[in-house]
C-alpha cells in the first residue's frame, strides 16, 4: 500500500475518534467529511454484514480508495433480536438517539429478560478485496439512562461484569471491551498482518 490512509465510510465522528484511537498511528483515518462528501450513505440491506458491504462498496468505487465500514445494531433477545438491523431508525426516520431509547424502554416496559448484546460488522475493501470483521458484547438494557459519554444506546447498555453503562465508562475502556473495539482489534490484527 502507498498511503497508509483509510476511508472510514461514516460522517460519525465519535466513531472516527473511537477507531483512530485504538488504530493509533498504524493508519491514518479519515471519515467521509475529510472527502467533502456530506450525503447519507444507503443502508438498505436486511443484515448488518449487507450495510457494511453495500456502503463500502460505494465508497471504494466513488472515490477508488481503501475504505472500511461499519454497521452495529442492539439485539434485543425479548424482543426477538429487535431493533438490530434498525437500531439507528427504531423510533422512525430523523428520530434522535434519545427517541430511540425512549422506545427500547417503552417496549421493554416490566420485561425481566433484559439481555442483549451490541454486534458490529466491519467491511473492508483494501487493494480490490473485501473482507468482513464482527465484534459482539454481552449485556443488559437497565431500566433508565445513566451517563452522558458515547451515542447510541450507550446509556442503557450495561456489559456482563461491569457496573457502569457504556455511556459512562471512558473511551479506552469501552473501545477494549465493546462490540465495535472487538471488531476494530480484528481489523488491525489483520492490518498488520497484511
Amino acid at each position: 500500500m502507498l498511503k497508509n490512509e483509510l476511508i472510514f465510510a461514516t460522517q460519525n465522528q465519535h466513531k472516527v475518534q473511537e477507531i483512530a484511537a485504538q488504530i493509533n498511528g498504524t493508519y491514518e483515518v479519515k471519515s467521509l467529511i475529510d472527502l467533502a462528501y456530506t450525503e447519507e450513505l444507503e443502508e438498505t440491506q436486511e443484515t448488518l454484514e449487507g450495510n457494511a458491504l453495500q456502503k463500502v462498496r460505494f465508497v471504494a468505487n466513488k472515490f477508488k480508495t481503501n475504505c472500511f465500514a461499519d454497521d452495529t445494531g442492539l439485539e434485543v433477545e425479548a424482543l426477538g433480536g429487535a431493533p438490530g438491523v434498525y437500531s439507528a431508525r427504531y423510533a422512525g426516520e430523523g428520530k434522535s438517539f434519545e427517541d430511540n431509547m425512549d422506545k427500547l424502554l417503552q417496549e421493554l416496559g416490566t420485561e425481566t429478560n433484559r439481555k442483549a448484546r451490541f454486534r458490529t460488522v466491519i467491511a473492508l475493501i483494501l487493494n480490490g478485496k473485501e473482507y468482513t470483521f464482527e465484534g459482539i458484547c454481552e449485556g443488559n438494557i437497565i431500566n433508565a439512562k445513566r451517563g452522558s459519554q458515547g451515542f447510541g444506546y450507550d446509556p442503557v447498555f450495561q456489559p456482563i461484569g461491569y457496573e457502569k453503562t457504556f455511556a459512562q465508562m471512558d473511551i479506552d475502556l469501552k473501545a477494549k471491551i465493546g462490540h465495535r473495539g472487538k471488531a476494530v482489534a480484528k481489523l488491525i490484527d489483520f492490518l498488520k498482518a497484511y
